[in-house]
């Protein structure tokens, strides 16, 4: 049996890069997958190899994808998602917060154009807070509940030309940590953010155009941390957690 075996778990972000491959390998350790994110092809083709893959597992344990194409930013429908995995499942048992947004790309803060700033937040903060408002009745009804965020170091270095997308996984960290604190004594719920590091992603990619991928973490070197924090018998909480 896999480590997530029977769980139901949610990932944003999931067409590719991390979110990608944390939908996969939760896939592999048994868990049931809703994959979010807009890019419908991208989720087909996730979703093809998911499923080869468990026409390939020697057992039956191998999980299976749901394919959710949302915009994140469409904060009505992430409410409208969570009504309908409770009409379908009445729980979640893991969420990983995983989408973000550079607000295209680095820049002074004083040159950042309006829009570019709203739609980094938009995604690395509102998003993940209609995320947590919206699932956290599912998460309590889970007799195991796992969270976690991403976030990245850039946060706490006041890094030029990062402002933004630092002030926005400072807002994130803030808020997650803050919910943790709220649920710790009152529920079973664990609520974590992870620190992933450099890996090789397509936003990576576009922060550091001159960068050598081929030396970087895939995001499949990354996944255990996830599923370490997304088993039922985690109980690291109010914590940020660093992969390396």
């Amino acid at each position: 049996m896999g480590r997530l075996a029977g769980r139901v778990a949610l990932v944003t972000g999931a067409s590719r890069g991390i979110g990608r491959a944390i939908a996969k390998r939760f896939a592999a350790e048994g868990a049931e997958v809703i994959c979010v994110a807009r890019t419908q092809g991208a989720l087909e083709e996730l979703d093809d190899e998911i499923a080869d893959a468990a026409q390939n597992a020697a057992s039956g344990s191998h999980g299976k994808a749901v394919l959710v194409p949302l915009d994140l930013r469409r904060f009505d429908d992430i409410d409208q998602m969570a009504a309908a995995l409770y009409q379908r499942f009445g729980r979640l048992d893991i969420l990983v917060g995983n989408a973000g947004d550079i607000g295209g790309g680095l820049a002074p803060v004083g040159h950042v154009d309006q829009k570019h700033f709203q739609a980094a937040f938009d995604i690395n903060v509102t998003a993940n807070y209609r995320l947590i408002r919206a699932l956290d009745p599912l998460l309590r009804t889970s007799d195991s509940g796992r969270a976690m965020f991403v976030t990245s170091s850039v946060a706490h270095r006041n890094q030029p030309f990062w402002g933004v997308y630092a002030a926005g996984k400072a807002a994130l960290e803030s808020l997650v940590l803050t919910w943790a604190a709220e649920v710790e004594r009152i529920t079973k719920l664990r609520v974590n953010l992870v620190n992933p590091g450099p890996v090789a992603t397509r936003m990576r990619a576009i922060a550091f155009p001159g960068e050598d991928q081929d030396k970087l973490p895939q995001p499949e070197d990354i996944t255990d941390t996830f599923v370490a924090l997304a088993e039922p018998g985690c109980e690291r909480h109010g914590e940020i957690v660093s992969v390396r």
